[in-house]
């Protein structure tokens, strides 16, 4: 089961993530509460049909994407996500993105943003469940590590002026790390982005079955609520 433990910094305050190896990263949290700019638009111009946002936070990327016209649907464990996402008025369920989600497999994208490809520790298991719920031929969109080749996974703790979280099981990784991970997965990179943040675009392969093929595509609204 997932954590809240991003809360702190999802309230608001000034935070770092502080990695069991000693390295310190500042928290992006006025672009988590701000509106989708600058790189975000890599994502949001790739995003044709539904999305789901996984660790969607205070909904930013939501709140675009509907402006947009395009259906989504945020997941994030925290109640202040929650909350913020309701103050937006877009779509977002709370729970753990590993639990059954609406729509499994009918998504025609899936979006990782704000290092959160880090979520459990593990991106590859984190790429197979984002490939799940996406449909053949749709794409994950994920913000990776600056360094193409990184990958680091192990604890960390949000650390506020409050103090320090709970160790979290957390990771990093490169756009060629997980290129070579998302190939075990049935996922192929289609697309990359480098600038001040860097993304990949990996695509599901058509012919590799989705988990849910039946019924019809999501809409976007009346799936859940915030």
């Amino acid at each position: 089961m997932l954590t809240a433990g991003f809360d702190p910094a999802l309230a608001g305050a000034p935070a770092q993530l502080v990695r069991s190896d000693g390295v310190e990263i500042d928290l992006a949290v006025h672009r988590w509460w701000g509106r989708a700019t600058g790189e975000d638009r890599w994502l949001l111009d790739r995003c044709s049909g539904s999305a789901i946002d996984l660790g969607c936070g205070p909904g930013r990327l939501l709140e675009a994407l509907a402006a947009r016209g395009v259906p989504a649907l945020g997941v994030d464990v925290s109640a202040v996500a929650q909350r913020a996402c309701r103050c937006r008025r877009v779509t977002m369920v709370r729970g753990d993105l590993f639990a059954p989600l609406p729509c499994e497999g009918r998504w025609a994208h899936a979006l990782l943003a704000d290092g959160n490809i880090g979520i459990g520790g593990d991106p590859q298991q984190l790429l197979r469940r984002a490939a799940e719920l996406v449909r053949p031929g749709g794409t994950v969109l994920v913000e990776t590590d600056d360094n193409p080749d990184a990958l680091w996974h192990d604890t960390v703790q949000v650390r506020t002026g409050a103090g320090r979280g709970a160790p979290m099981p957390w990771a990093r990784a490169g756009a060629a790390t997980l290129a070579r991970l998302a190939a075990t997965v049935g996922l192929r990179r289609t697309a990359d982005h480098t600038g001040r943040r860097s993304f990949v675009e990996l695509t599901v392969d058509a012919r590799v079955p989705s988990a849910a093929q039946t019924g019809s595509a999501p809409t976007g609204s009346g799936a859940a609520s915030a």
